[in-house]
């Protein structure tokens, strides 16, 4: 199982990539699946559901399952949030992991930046990004890029770029710059 971050700030279009890589990669034989960070409160269930009574209820975990789906609701009640490397050890192995956010973590990032957003570049400060992808070129890197409406190159750039699992919960846990010691 590899991992890569698409990072960047709110409205660069991660999400809307995202979408469109899925089949992408797919089409390419492998296997998916995403972490996305929110900033904000949200819920998966609807009030009046029976899954939604037994999450308000007060249970720690609420697994529901159909014959299409099965989707497991865990509530911190108060611990705190679980960070990335937690998070990857829920997931079931698959091919690649696209994780969507969590831009101040030390896992390998492709920083998604839209010039329009009046944003600057995350890349100049931080290490753990490997590659751009931008609605324009920008002024100055020496990272691999690829345009943003370019969703084959951005697919290319996303397989060169992803780091097996094992290195990236290395990373998490120890920083980039021990990685680059054992090289």
């Amino acid at each position: 199982m590899k991992v890569i971050g698409l990072s960047g700030w709110s409205g660069a279009g991660k999400t809307t990539l995202i979408v469109k890589l899925i089949p992408v990669l797919k089409a390419r034989g492998l296997s998916v699946s995403t972490i996305k960070h929110a900033h904000h409160n949200f819920d998966v269930d609807k009030p009046g559901k029976d899954s939604f009574e037994h999450r308000q209820s007060g249970a720690q975990e609420v697994l529901i399952s159909s014959a299409n789906r099965w989707a497991l609701m865990h509530e911190l009640r108060g611990d705190p949030e679980p960070d990335l490397d937690g998070l990857l050890q829920h997931l079931s192995l698959v091919d690649l992991v696209l994780v969507e956010g969590f831009k101040h973590d030390r896992h390998a990032k492709i920083e998604i930046h839209r010039v329009g957003n009046g944003k600057p570049f995350l890349f100049p400060d931080d290490p753990s990004i490997a590659a751009l992808v931008s609605d324009a070129p920008p002024p100055f890197i020496t990272l691999p890029t690829a345009y943003l409406d370019d969703v084959a190159s951005v697919a290319d750039l996303i397989v060169a770029q992803a780091l097996p699992v094992a290195e990236t919960r290395d990373r998490l846990a120890h920083g980039i710059e021990a990685q680059r010691s054992k090289v």
